[in-house]
């Protein structure tokens, strides 16, 4: 079987739009978090966004949207796109210049794509109060490919004439980390040749505000303390929207293009909880679990991973259960654990894709993102080793952990090219 490896990265994101601007954040752990217009309201107790800086898509309308003059979107297809959409789209032509591809490297039967997205919450309810309102014949015909679940892959697959596998992963915050594994089976199998792997989110009102109902958004007005993974006093995540995209290949389409890689894959893992809807299991059993399915996979020792990227989103009860999870795993050797959570906020199905990319980045640039913010660490995490700041050393081998609701649990295990 093919050995599989990054390529190309594509970013759309509160901490960067481009590799230079998210590598440059990641090492200076510059957050991109912000006070949030919308917010404001003194009825909305959380007021902290990670906000896309570049973009303006508050409007229902896409002829009203604003986003950098380098990107080129032709208007018929800019009409049927929801934000989430968008920022993938400008996150695709990155990562697609970045691999160095051809118009037949993108546009054939051994190119597929597979992507996660929440839909577009704004989008659906707005056409949905369009036809209460106005009836059916006054309803947008491109309404459901805008708003709903698969806008994201239906948008990519289309506009960029990809003729491989496509499907969208819906498994929430383990979405894109989902797309990321069943992408690196197909090539795995032979399947396919070349697979983009791609994560967005719209991270507006819409989008995040309902989190509010669970009581799971921070409540901090200061965007330095809203997001904390691992702290004592942490007190919800910060939600925050974007794009991301991975061009994922086979040694051979490697060797035949003569690109040069930002990291293998080596394996992926998942599992599940069968604990709780939204609450993650208080021992970490399921992440624990695909975690080490994830090392068998890949026939890593836990000894040799040197850096895991964690889920951790800063909530009380989901941090716990991850460090109880790296504990069981790891035992009294533990590697360097960060969560770029406290720089970016919470990506929701964007995050599993968006922080892959980070540890891809990090392999290729030579450095280890640290965990900002941390005044005060959680007694339950003592132990870990947990870093504070960014390191100027490449890890060799990378575990990334993602988790969604229901107890969804994907780990993804990366290695330095040698």
């Amino acid at each position: 079987m093919s050995r599989v490896f990054i390529t190309g990265l594509g970013f759309v994101t509160s901490i960067g739009n481009d590799a230079a601007a998210v590598s440059q954040s990641l090492r200076e752990l510059k957050h991109g978090l912000a006070l949030f217009e919308p917010f404001a309201s003194p009825d909305i107790p959380c007021k902290v966004v990670g906000t896309v800086k570049e973009f303006g898509t508050d409007s229902v309308d896409q002829e009203d949207w604003t986003f950098p003059s380098r990107y080129k979107i032709k208007r018929e297809l800019l009409r049927t796109m929801a934000p989430n959409g968008l920022f993938a789209h400008c996150a695709m032509i990155q990562a697609i210049d970045d691999a160095k591809l051809s118009p037949e490297d993108i546009s054939n039967p051994e190119t597929g794509l597979y992507a996660a997205s929440g839909g577009s919450p704004m989008l659906t309810h707005y056409h949905r109060q369009r036809l209460d309102k106005f009836g059916v014949t006054r309803c947008s015909p491109l309404g459901i490919v805008s708003s709903i679940v698969g806008t994201l892959n239906f948008n990519l697959v289309a506009a960029f004439k990809i003729l491989g596998a496509s499907c969208g992963f819906s498994s929430a915050c383990a979405s894109s980390a989902h797309a990321l594994g069943y992408a690196f089976d197909d090539l795995k199998l032979g399947r396919q040749r070349r697979m983009f792997v791609v994560g967005a989110e719209d991270g507006n009102r819409d989008a995040i505000l309902p989190f509010a109902g669970m009581r799971t958004l921070s409540l901090q007005a200061d965007p330095a303390l809203a997001s904390r993974p691992f702290d004592a006093a942490r007190d919800g995540f910060v939600g925050t929207g974007g794009g991301a995209v991975l061009v994922l290949e086979t040694e051979e389409e490697v060797a035949r293009r003569g690109v040069t890689p930002y990291c293998e894959v080596l394996g992926w893992g998942q599992a599940s909880d069968g604990y709780n809807v939204a609450i993650s299991h208080p021992e970490g059993e399921g992440l624990a679990a695909a975690m080490n399915r994830a090392l068998k996979s890949s026939g890593v020792t836990p000894e040799q991973i040197d850096y895991v990227n964690a889920h951790a989103t800063s909530t009380l009860i989901g941090d716990v259960s991850e460090a109880r999870a790296l504990r069981a795993v790891f035992k009294d050797r533990q590697p360097r654990v960060s969560s770029t959570k406290a720089l970016t906020g919470h990506g929701l199905s964007l995050a599993g894709a968006m922080e892959t990319a980070f540890c891809a980045l990090a392999m290729k640039e030579g450095f280890t993102p640290g965990s900002a913010h941390i005044t005060k660490l959680e007694p339950a995490c003592e132990g870990l080793n947990i870093l504070r700041t960014t390191e100027p050393v490449a890890p060799e081998h990378v575990l990334k952990n993602s988790s969604g609701f229901g107890g969804a649990n994907v780990a993804v295990v990366l290695k330095r090219p040698s």
